[in-house]
């Protein structure tokens, strides 16, 4: 589990690039139409961050090529991206955005902040 920000650092419409670590490689953030998304940082086509890609609803699109990715699904929906990137589960605990690295190219649903609460 990675820390990412408090949500209030988290502007609807903004993004956020993380580090997963030693193995992981760095892990784009999103927060759109209320929910947040977690997608791999690096444009499958070319080495291109997506963090820093133009945000569109549920869509981001790559700075590089105008390659545009499914933040639910991590699928390309247009050329010349065609491989997906994985997607990542993100949880709100205590008002903390926390991102969970997926090992597979799973699809992983949506977080409202208001979803979740810290277990005592």
């Amino acid at each position: 589990m990675i820390p990412v920000c408090r949500i209030e650092d988290l502007p609807e419409g903004e993004s956020v690039r993380v580090e997963a670590g030693e193995t992981g490689g760095p892990i784009a953030v999103f927060h759109s139409e209320g929910a947040f998304y977690a997608i791999d940082d690096t444009c499958s086509h070319q080495d291109a961050s997506l963090s820093e890609g133009w945000l569109e609803g549920c869509y981001v699109e790559c700075p590089l090529h105008a390659a545009l990715f499914d933040l639910r699904s991590g699928m390309p929906t247009c050329l010349p991206a065609r491989k997906p990137v994985r997607t990542h589960a993100v949880t709100v605990v205590d008002g903390m955005l926390y991102v969970h690295p997926a090992v597979h190219a799973v699809p992983a649903e949506p977080v409202r902040a208001v979803q979740e609460e810290a277990v005592a």
